[in-house]
């Protein structure tokens, strides 16, 4: 009989469809039931329910274990979308104190959400008042899918430090996007070392696990509990931070738009962290926090601005110790070379202005009277000297990496958020305004006094201060002691050394001395103390010149170093010395009644204004001009900084 091979061909056809089919049934049954936990999920969620336990935010502590910022409990209204009944609205709305428009905004808010999904936990409600949680708890189970989480609030023993702590806000799709800790409803840090924190203080979250019944109402815990999670507490803080000391300065700069910020020269700890004006850190917490928030950012004042560690600034006559440093170690000048002044640096039509003192003078003196024409010919010296450098470009980068190594121009790394790195320029700065090769030490000679390009924050020149009381070194300034049960950070013990020699800080401090002894700083010299101290009256284009002042104490055991910088307030004796002298003070004597008395003096004197835009005669560069502003100017009178 003849094969049928058409017939054949059919049934191989036939059989391996089926085969196919099949083979697809089993494949999405085992990625049903093995690979997508969604139906598992689903049907889980129908028996149990898993209820987040949130653990205690770590406690900060200040440096004398003065408790600082506590937790107190606050409920939020969540709810599950899709086990949520047909209810008592009215009834709702009522037990809540809210109208029946705003529930339906926050329910249509809700939905809109990015992480909104009808199957978790959604906040309808947070910041409940006790008033709401104790009338909501009696009517709860009449509000099926609706239920009370309970969360922490952070509290302040003391009105002081917001820009240090921060607070903290609720979470963002972004936040819960970059870390899968959060979900919705979730706290985190913001702002100050909340944020820089987080991951220390938050803790670790626990879970409840509830049983519901086929009507979806909860009849206990799954398990007596064996599988519940408990929640971990958060890390406390001790900060570097002397809160009485932070009150203090914050006391001092009332009226007035500035920093101080004060160090511990040996360890790096930061004793006071203070940006003025500032504000109540309790006003950035509670059901009033986005109010509050929006009110300090409309503030043309900017109390939000930190401006102890953002704010760049010229640092003035402060910058004159790191180039006496730089003169003495590159063989410019030793300790007996005089230069003339003038009343002023005077060369080729260029006069930049000083006041009367004696002329010629050598470095101590010129650092005692704050002689500007001093460290203008000491620059320009260096920047011109071709037989050693072969370039003023190339004299200008050795310049610059010593100041690098001096802690300027970089982020120093403090460990708080928006840490600004001030500006140092380098050679291919000048190289694009004048063109490579057609520029000199005159044409910068602002940078040998802290002016022109010279920017600075008040961490550098606190640190700079740090650095001198050390002879050399100084450690990475941070704002935390100790994280209990980690310990300290090994970045916080990070030591860096400039690459000055040691033997060159020794004049430096000795003429900081005689500033303070009979120069431009005798308001810091406080008996029994040996202040060492350093003026500045850094140019401002936009109004009245910034009060500056930088010193440590005492002299040959320092314990403080300190940086004040006051906003259009004048002369550096005007307002820098004064409150520099007193925060040294407050911190190596303590509190009396006498130093309360001058700081509250102090605090009446206010220096706030909105001046004029004026014309500045300093010599600061001209980018479009590509030269100097002016022939003649005088910047700072060190007879008065």
């Amino acid at each position: 009989m003849r094969k049928d091979y058409n017939l054949e061909k059919r049934r191989l056809v036939i059989g391996g469809f089926v085969v196919a089919i099949v083979l697809i049934y089993i494949a999405r049954l085992v990625q049903l039931q093995v690979l997508d936990s969604t139906y598992k999920a689903n049907a889980d969620s129908n028996a149990f329910m898993e209820k987040v336990l949130y653990p205690s935010r770590g406690l900060i502590y200040d440096r004398n274990d003065s408790l600082v910022v506590y937790n107190v409990p606050e409920y939020d209204l969540v709810m599950i979308p899709k086990d949520v009944a047909q209810f008592d609205t009215i009834d709702f709305c009522n037990t809540l104190q809210i109208s029946r428009e705003e529930l339906e905004t926050r329910l249509q808010e809700m939905k809109k959400s990015r992480s909104y999904s009808a199957f978790t936990q959604q906040v309808l409600m947070n910041h409940l008042t006790p008033e709401d949680y104790g009338r909501l708890q009696e009517k709860l189970y009449r509000f099926p899918g609706f239920f009370v989480v309970q969360r922490i609030l952070r509290q302040y023993n003391y009105p002081v430090a917001a820009n240090v702590l921060g607070d903290i806000r609720e979470v963002n799709a972004k936040d819960i996007e970059n870390d899968a800790y959060y979900r919705p409803g979730d706290y985190t840090g913001d702002l100050g070392i909340e944020k820089s924190y987080e991951t220390w203080l938050r803790g670790v979250k626990g879970k409840e696990i509830l049983i519901r019944d086929a009507t979806g109402k909860i009849k206990g815990r799954y398990n007596d509990g064996a599988d519940d999670v408990a929640p971990i507490a958060g890390n406390n803080l001790r900060l570097s931070i002397d809160i009485g000391l932070q009150a203090y300065g914050e006391m001092l700069m009332q009226g007035k738009v500035g920093a101080i910020v004060c160090i511990e020269p040996k360890t790096g700890e930061i004793l006071a962290l203070v940006s003025s004006p500032t504000y109540d850190p309790s006003l950035l917490m509670g059901r009033d926090r986005g109010k509050n928030y929006r009110n300090l950012v409309n503030n043309r004042l900017k109390p939000l601005y930190d401006r102890s560690i953002m704010a760049a600034y010229p640092p003035g006559s402060t910058f004159k110790p790191t180039q006496g440093l730089i003169f003495l170690q590159e063989g410019i000048i030793t300790t007996s070379t005089v230069f003339p002044c003038r009343r002023g640096y005077v060369n080729a039509g260029l006069r930049v202005g000083c006041h009367g003192h004696g002329s010629p003078i050598p470095l101590k003196p010129a650092l005692q009277t704050s002689c500007n024409a001093y460290f203008c010919w000491g620059f320009k010296y260096m920047m011109d000297k071709r037989s050693k450098y072969g370039s003023t470009g190339k004299a200008f980068e050795v310049w610059k990496n010593h100041m690098v190594s001096m802690g300027y121009g970089y982020k120093l790394g403090i460990d708080m958020p928006g840490e600004s790195r001030g500006f140092i320029p380098n050679t291919a700065f000048y190289d694009k305004i004048y063109g490579e090769g057609r520029w000199v030490g005159q044409t910068i000679i602002s940078d040998a006094i802290g002016q022109g390009e010279i920017l600075a924050t008040p961490l550098q020149i606190a640190n700079l201060s740090a650095t001198i009381a050390n002879r050399g070194y100084y450690i990475t300034p941070h704002v935390v002691k100790n994280i209990e049960g980690v310990g300290v950070l090994k970045k916080s013990f990070e030591r860096h050394d400039t690459d000055i020699d040691k033997r060159y800080y020794t004049d430096i401090v000795e003429g900081m001395r005689m500033a303070v002894l009979g120069g431009t700083c005798t308001g810091a010299n406080i008996p029994g103390l040996d202040v060492c101290g350093k003026t500045g009256t850094a140019q401002n284009p936009h109004g009245r010149d910034h009060s500056v002042f930088m010193g440590f104490a005492p002299m040959n055991d320092p314990k403080i170093a300190v940086c004040v910088y006051v906003e259009n307030a004048g002369f550096g004796a005007a307002y820098g010395v004064p409150i520099g002298a007193l925060m040294i003070q407050r911190y190596l004597r303590g509190n009396s009644p006498g130093l309360q008395a001058r700081g509250r003096a102090m605090a009446s004197r206010h220096t706030i204004s909105y001046p004029k835009p004026k014309k500045t005669t300093g010599t600061r560069i001209d980018k479009n001009k590509k030269q100097t502003t002016s022939k003649s100017t005088s910047i700072g009178d060190g007879s008065k900084e």
